[in-house]
């Protein structure tokens, strides 16, 4: 979990950069922030994202005074935290509202009262563990994402298949029914997250490229636009970004 205070209006309405995780947003701020999903549609207030959320450019964030809790969930764990699978997110996000009804307002007073930001963690907390009512996905599609996740991305799906026995046909079906994504594209978004978080990091973009996978430097840029909609160079100075190491620190 992370808590983020943004005194007065997002400058420039933030670009939503796509991660390998579901994304639980608590917001509790002033105004109601909303999101733009590229698409014509606008979520106000508290959402669910699945991983991959904004994958394709043109999802931005504009609010004005935001506060809230950001929760990154792995999304083998996700459907039995939150009651609904990444596969079940219509477009990729829903309004909290829409999930759970009328326990999303209580949530967001409960969070606007709370005293401390850790105060604001510990109900966090508690709130999810008690909601963790759905059966886990099956083990082994928790084990073939946590293989592609610690293989940066670069491990083989049917070499996948292979490992837990099953034929690469079962392992993408029964893993994009739980993770919300094929094995295949899930590998690319975590090879994308860790090529990207590095640039930001300022390391040089053909190492990054070599590294990761990538045939060459010109195949991490079409990866970078593909999934953002922007250049390396503009992605990188993203805020939100910019203070992951920060928030989210490894």
């Amino acid at each position: 979990m992370a808590g983020f205070r943004v005194p007065g209006p997002l400058v420039g309405d933030l670009r939503v950069v796509p991660h390998p995780a579901v994304m639980l947003i608590l917001e509790f701020g002033s105004e109601t922030p909303t999101v733009g999903d590229g698409a014509g549609r606008c979520l106000r207030g508290s959402l669910v994202a699945g991983p991959g959320f904004g994958s394709g450019g043109g999802v931005r964030a504009w609010g004005n005074g935001v506060e809230c809790v950001q929760v990154r969930l792995s999304p083998v764990v996700a459907g039995a935290v939150l009651g609904v699978c990444p596969a079940e997110l219509a477009h990729g996000a829903a309004t909290l509202d829409d999930l759970w009804g009328g326990e999303a307002s209580w949530i967001r007073e409960r969070l606007g009262g709370a005293d401390s930001w850790q105060d604001r963690f510990d109900f966090v907390d508690a709130l999810l563990a008690r909601r963790a009512t759905r059966p886990p996905v099956d083990p082994e599609v928790a084990w073939a994402w946590r293989r592609i996740v610690a293989g940066g991305g670069l491990v083989r799906v049917d070499r996948l298949a292979a490992e837990v026995g099953w034929s690469r046909k079962r392992l993408w079906s029964r893993f994009r029914s739980g993770v919300g994504m094929p094995p295949k594209r899930a590998a690319k978004l975590v090879r994308f997250d860790r090529a990207v978080h590095r640039l930001v990091a300022g390391e040089d973009a053909a190492r990054v490229a070599a590294d990761g996978g990538y045939c060459d430097q010109s195949h991490l840029h079409r990866d970078v636009l593909a999934f953002t909609g922007a250049t390396p160079g503009a992605v990188v100075g993203e805020p939100f970004l910019t203070v992951d190491d920060r928030a989210w620190p490894t």
